[in-house]
């Protein structure tokens, strides 16, 4: 299936290779979006016909199993009634009844099967749509940022360390926001140096604590 060809190359689409031949990563990043959007919208439509399909496929299944019982009745009436020639026509109706429901039913398991490939076709397309979507958007707001640093003359930098698979087009981006980096480094606080002060005054004021639980104890 065309459709299902189109779906696996974008889902098996390696993002390494894709940026790192790009010469513009942002516009080829959300072209590859939007492609998924739009094959993510005909997987959609084609689940919903197959789903339709097989409700149609079921409902002759049942029409033929309902006409071959009747043909069965009636077959059994012509024998109360000594009708031998009536008997054999009626079941041999009956029997091109249930070979139709036969048929129909390998073709909705051949459906079901069909569906589920489908389904399954959707979801995995879903995935990497979020997957993409959520890194597409960070790269997209940090390279914008990496701009604006050089227009201003200032920027705040932090790696994208979590994203390996876009390390060239990061490495782009470090370049560039390196330019405005140095104005705002000199005054960014150290973070973890204030967090483990805090931590080592927490510390301090526990065992303080607990010293002058001890004096009171020895001297109460």
């Amino acid at each position: 299936m065309p459709l299902l060809d189109r779906v696996t190359t974008l889902i098996r689409a390696n993002l390494n290779d894709l940026v790192e031949k790009a010469e513009e990563p942002e516009k080829l990043l959300k072209q590859l979006l939007l492609d998924m959007q739009n094959q993510f919208m005909q997987v959609k439509t084609q689940v919903a016909i197959a789903i339709a399909d097989q409700h149609l496929l079921e409902k002759k299944q049942r029409e033929n199993l309902d006409a071959q019982k009747e043909w069965l009745r009636k077959a059994e009436l012509a024998v109360q009634k000594n009708q031998e020639d009536l008997a054999r026509i009626a079941l041999e109706r009956s029997l091109t009844y249930e070979e139709a429901a036969k048929n129909f039913g390998q073709q909705i398991e051949d459906q079901s099967h069909q569906v589920q490939t489908l389904r399954d076709a959707l979801h995995r397309l879903e995935q990497k749509m979020t997957e993409t979507r959520t890194r597409t958007e960070l790269l997209i707001a940090q390279h914008r940022r990496a701009r604006l640093a050089v227009r201003a003359g200032s920027a705040t930098f932090k790696e994208f360390e979590h994203d390996a698979a876009f390390d060239r087009v990061k490495s782009k981006v470090m370049e560039t926001e390196a330019l405005g980096h140095g104005q705002m480094a000199a005054g960014e606080p150290d973070t973890e140096k204030r967090l483990a002060a805090l931590e080592k005054s927490d510390q301090v004021d526990r065992l303080l604590a607990d010293l002058k639980a001890k004096s009171t104890a020895t001297h109460g």
